[in-house]
């Protein structure tokens, strides 16, 4: 590309550090969330939340467990002001729920604030003021003393109103633009601050420290935040934060790896709305915990409710990918995909695995509200005999043969490449009913009666063929053997060799059974049938019809036939059916 000689690294390596965090594999525990929809996540929408829908989201928040909810920038707009005073005078705030306000650091804007805090018991007041070098260089025109004094009055500012207030709340700084402050000099400011609050074990203080615009690579912002951690005066009294953009697309990165080298505590947004790119992601960041075990202490077991209400409110989009969340991220459409989930959830079954290991699903999608038929396996024409096969038995408890469910996802595959959609599971069964189970023409059924005699089977099936009632007579070693000899001796059907199977089909008392027939012709040509009836001979008997039904040419040789049986014999039949 063009002009690439005009970038250069923005941000500055942190000086000799301890990066003895790097070689852990996962945090131990959840860091503290701090939701900023309310805030970061609103102002970052073409149209802002109105009253209503802020309430909403706010009450989603409480309800999913978060604990500090930042809910605006009071004296930044009338709105802002007001939806805080509702929340406090309509008695919204839990006790185990603490409100976060943000300010700049500007005594007017700070005073503005602490007015609308009245009466807010558990408050978080946020002040900020942009540290780095492009800013003091080129917006403000600054000294880095100017600009740390600026730091010192607001926090001063902050212990004295919340003292007049006769209030506890508790102080966050942020120097803004940490990421394109020198780490030293971002050091120097928040060590100036802590010194006004001299936090303690019972009333710490939170440096935040933003990557407002991502300059780095993760591992760069996580070794910015490791020497922040290691120097900061006060730590044990500390809650270290981070509040990572996404700019360069890596804002969950930046928090998890901020969480190894020493964050506490986390400030984003869910599925990482925010201004430009957005904030870190925390149903993301989050949903990864919870994969490696570790509980995020958020709840997330609704997921597709979560998102319809975002979405609602906000008017922005979960994109069809977005881990976790997004429609599409559980649906496997590729074949060997497929096939590999099917085995996956066979042998969970079989073998009680404690732990989900299931190939190509990260997680499982109950945990988040999601279910296998309408999520996991979804039909198309890129999919295999595994999804088809794996939608069939889980819906409909058909477990055919795996050479059937080979030739019945080829047809499906084809409908669908025919279609040019996606089938749904009640498509698929239909398919699978109107061709492979109920094909009545050119025989169909009727009735019939098998007996045994000298250890040989003798039998007379009634069928309408060609459009004629007829009576086929055969014999041979089983009940099955003996159907199939009177069709194929009736039509001169040659079979070189045949597949059966059947099994319970409702698995209850009085259930159904369904039978499956394979019959390969001379050529070595395999055509497949089903059959389905409260009688299992029935049911046999009707899947292998329904297979001769399908074989090619099988027209041309039944209307070339001319069988014919007389009335009364049709009625003597009848008579003294029903010995099956």
């Amino acid at each position: 590309m063009k002009n690439v000689e005009q970038y250069k690294k923005g941000y500055f390596m942190p000086p000799v550090v301890d990066m003895s965090w790097a070689m852990k594999d996962a945090p131990d525990k959840a860091p503290i969330w701090c939701s900023v929809d309310l805030r970061d996540g609103n102002q970052a929408l073409v149209i802002p939340m109105s009253l209503e829908e802020k309430v909403e989201f706010y009450k989603v928040l409480v309800a999913m467990g978060f604990k500090e909810i930042e809910v605006g920038f009071p004296a930044a707009s009338e709105t802002e002001y007001e939806f805080l005073r509702y929340l406090a005078d309509h008695d919204l705030i839990p006790d185990d729920v603490t409100v976060q306000v943000l300010t700049q650091a500007r005594e007017h804007i700070i005073k503005k604030t602490f007015e609308a805090l009245q009466g807010v018991k558990n408050a978080i007041v946020h002040v900020y003021n942009s540290t780095s070098f492009a800013q003091r260089q080129q917006v403000f025109r600054k000294s880095r003393e100017e600009i740390k004094q600026i730091a010192i009055d607001g926090a001063m500012l902050l212990q004295r109103l919340t003292e007049e207030a006769g209030a506890n709340y508790r102080f966050e700084y942020s120097p803004e633009s940490f990421t394109g402050t020198e780490p030293e000099y971002a050091l120097e400011v928040c060590n100036a601050v802590l010194e006004v609050w001299k936090p303690t074990a019972d009333r710490k203080a939170i440096i935040n420290l933003p990557s407002t615009v991502q300059m780095s690579m993760p591992h760069v912002f996580a070794s910015q935040i490791a020497y922040m951690s290691q120097n900061l005066k006060y730590r044990d009294n500390v809650i270290l934060s981070v509040h990572p953009h996404n700019d360069r697309g890596t804002g969950v990165a930046d928090a998890e790896m901020a969480m190894l080298a020493g964050a506490d505590r986390v400030e984003g947004t869910l599925f990482g709305n925010g201004e430009r790119t957005g904030n870190a992601d925390i149903v993301t960041i989050g949903m990864n915990l919870y994969a490696l075990g570790v509980d995020p202490g958020l709840d997330f077991s609704n997921m597709p409710k979560l998102v319809e209400t975002y979405e609602r409110v906000t008017r922005m989009h979960v994109h069809e990918r977005q881990p976790y969340a997004g429609k599409l991220v559980f649906a496997a459409f590729s074949g060997s995909h497929q096939d590999a989930i099917a085995k996956g959830m066979k042998f969970r079954e079989e073998n009680k695995e404690p732990y989900w290991t299931c190939p190509y699903l990260y997680i499982n999608p109950h945990d988040v509200g999601r279910t296998y038929d309408a999520d996991v396996i979804r039909i198309n024409s890129q999919s295999g005999k595994g999804g088809v096969g794996f939608i069939m038995e889980t819906n409909y408890g058909i477990d055919m043969p795996k050479a059937m469910r080979e030739d019945f996802s080829y047809f499906v595959k084809e409908v669908s490449d025919h279609r040019h959609q996606e089938l749904k599971p009640d498509e698929i069964f239909n398919l699978f009913k109107d061709h492979y189970v109920n094909q009545f023409l050119p025989i169909e059924l009727e009735d019939f009666t098998l007996k045994k005699k000298k250890g040989t089977w003798t039998g007379k099936i009634l069928v309408r063929a060609a459009g004629r009632e007829v009576i086929l007579e055969g014999s041979g070693n089983g009940q099955l053997d003996t159907v199939k000899n009177a069709i194929c001796k009736a039509y001169g059907i040659q079979i070189a060799d045949l597949t059966y199977s059947e099994h319970d089909l409702d698995r209850v008392a009085e259930s159904r059974g369904i039978a499956y027939f394979g019959l390969t012709d001379e050529k070595g040509t395999t055509t497949w049938g089903a059959g389905v009836d409260t009688d299992t001979m029935t049911a046999s008997i009707k899947a292998f019809i329904c297979a001769v039904n399908r074989m090619k040419d099988i027209k041309d040789r039944v209307y070339g036939v001319k069988l014919i049986s007389q009335p009364d014999e049709i009625s003597e039949f009848r008579a003294g059916a029903g010995a099956h």
